[in-house]
């Protein structure tokens, strides 16, 4: 939950406080610290900056939200739970850049990896959809919309009556 900038600071801290134990002869204080720097470096790579970025994204500050998601160097690298969500928030800025290709791709990641709820899954799906009906591609339309509806039982009310416009706007074409 540390910006890469606030990371390589407590990096830093903490190799001065290990150097300074050694010095002192404590080093089971200069473990803990190479401990801390592990944990860290581990949260670097797993976790990156997402958690931000999701708080950015809430607060609809989108040009913040994508900085902190661009400070990930390799996504791949990030745990599963937190690229779902990397390429949820990063779908969600590109929708509101009005990129609707890179949105269409992000949210088509995002729906391949777990999700904090069923809901976030199908709002991926129907976002999906909704760029497919837009740009006329009505089977892949109808082929997120039928994966949309495999998880009804467990989404919002509001999410249906999406899913139903969706739907009607398909029937019309």
């Amino acid at each position: 939950m540390f910006t890469n900038n606030a990371r390589i600071l407590l990096v830093g801290i903490f190799l001065a406080m290990q150097l300074f134990f050694i010095y002192q002869h404590v080093y089971e204080l200069a473990a803990v610290m190479v401990l801390f720097v592990v944990l860290i470096i581990w949260g670097y790579f797993k976790e990156g900056t997402v958690i931000l970025a999701a708080k950015s994204f809430h607060k609809k500050d989108y040009d913040k939200a994508e900085s902190l998601l661009r400070q990930i160097a390799q996504p791949a690298w990030l745990s599963k739970k937190r690229r779902g969500f990397y390429e949820f928030i990063l779908g969600g800025v590109s929708l509101q850049k009005q990129d609707y290709d890179a949105a269409e791709k992000h949210y088509e990641l995002a729906s391949q990896f777990p999700l904090r709820s069923a809901n976030d899954h199908v709002a991926a799906l129907v976002h999906v959809a909704n760029i497919s009906i837009r740009q006329q591609n009505f089977d892949k339309a109808r082929a997120y919309l039928e994966l949309a509806g495999k998880h009804e039982g467990k989404i919002t009310a509001k999410m249906k009556e999406v899913i139903a416009k969706l739907e009607l706007e398909l029937k019309q074409h």
